[in-house]
């Protein structure tokens, strides 16, 4: 038996792993990994043929203010349009993101020169949302 201990989001964990034959530890990794990257990718192509189509939209008109994304997860719904005028703190779009719902709001007074995003699709932390003048 082999003791570890593991650190996850702060939270300290002692583990105890008893030593067994190559194909159990094997075939109880094997789903674990399969299992965790299958999600990744499958947001990935969603997230990157979405970016293209609505930057050349906005390609020349996109703003000087940039409005990323604070944390990963997914649009839920766009409630401004090109060219809106905004005041700080205007909902600009709704991000889900563990099971909530978050607003996405101008940072500043503005107009908005494009919207990088889509309906749907999931995005990282830093992902660029919007942009405004």
């Amino acid at each position: 038996m082999k003791t570890y201990t593991i650190t996850v989001n702060g939270n300290v964990y002692n583990v105890t792993v008893e030593e067994g034959t190559v194909s159990a530890p094997a075939a109880a990794a094997a789903p674990v990994a399969q299992a965790a990257p299958a999600p990744a990718p499958a947001p990935a192509p969603k997230a990157a043929p979405a970016a293209p189509k609505a930057a050349p939209a906005s390609g020349g008109a996109a703003g000087n203010i940039k409005v990323n994304s604070p944390m990963p997860g997914k649009i839920i719904s766009i409630k401004a349009n090109i060219g809106d005028k905004l005041k700080k703190g205007d909902v600009i779009l709704i991000l889900e993101a563990m099971k909530m719902e978050n607003e996405i709001v101008a940072p500043s007074d503005g107009t908005v020169a494009s919207i990088n995003v889509t309906p749907g699709q999931a995005v990282e932390a830093g992902t660029l949302l919007a942009t405004l003048n």
